[in-house]
């Protein structure tokens, strides 16, 4: 089972992880949540209304991961479109964003932070390493929390289509990408094993 996810019988998924594994995905998912920032609950905790009335951002974000993360609902993947509807294309974004982006960055943040909790919950067996179990809705939160790593980590490298990833296994040992090419290889592998054993 080492650096691969197993189906557990009734649902959820297990991995080997050792401490250097275990470290890295905590660390990455710690910088995803100074990534997204805190929520709007946190902002104002003290008005339990203000999540549920608060609008989000009506620009997009200009850090290139975030806009990755968090991409234009509406956009014309055909190419550049005519200045009115550019102009309606970012309109209709602008609403879009408004009202779902909040909803989803709390997605993103209960994703990452369920992978910070179930890794602190580990007990080290003393070998430098451990099991580690997740239930049904553990896995998903994971699946989601990985997906976005990937998606950050490949905004950092640059990467935007099959063939720049194949490019990745090219790179020289002297590249400074290099060890984050190597996680983000590696978090390809764990979020398909995850993927197969959450399969019916």
């Amino acid at each position: 089972m080492p650096g691969t996810f197993e189906p557990l019988p009734g649902g959820g998924a297990a991995v080997a992880l050792d401490d250097v594994e275990i470290s890295i995905i905590r660390s990455l998912a710690v910088q995803l949540l100074e990534l997204i920032g805190p929520g709007p609950a946190e902002d104002a905790p003290d008005d339990p209304l203000a999540e549920l009335f608060a609008e989000g951002p009506s620009e997009p974000p200009s850090d290139p991961v975030l806009k990755r993360l968090f991409p234009d609902a509406y956009s014309d993947p055909e190419g550049t479109p005519q200045a009115k509807e550019a102009e309606e294309q970012r309109a209709y974004s602008s609403e879009f964003r408004r009202y779902t982006e909040n909803d989803l960055r709390a997605g993103k943040r209960d994703n990452a932070l369920a992978v910070v909790r179930t890794l602190d919950a580990l007990n080290s067996g003393g070998e430098g390493g451990a099991v580690l179990k997740l239930s049904a809705a553990e896995s998903q939160q994971w699946l989601g929390a990985l997906n976005d790593l990937r998606l950050a980590i490949g905004s950092r490298l640059d990467i935007t289509d099959e063939e720049d990833t194949d490019l990745l296994y090219r790179l020289p040992d002297e590249d400074p990408r290099k060890p984050m090419v190597m996680a983000y290889l590696w978090l390809g592998g764990l979020q398909e094993t995850l993927v197969t054993t959450l399969m019916p």
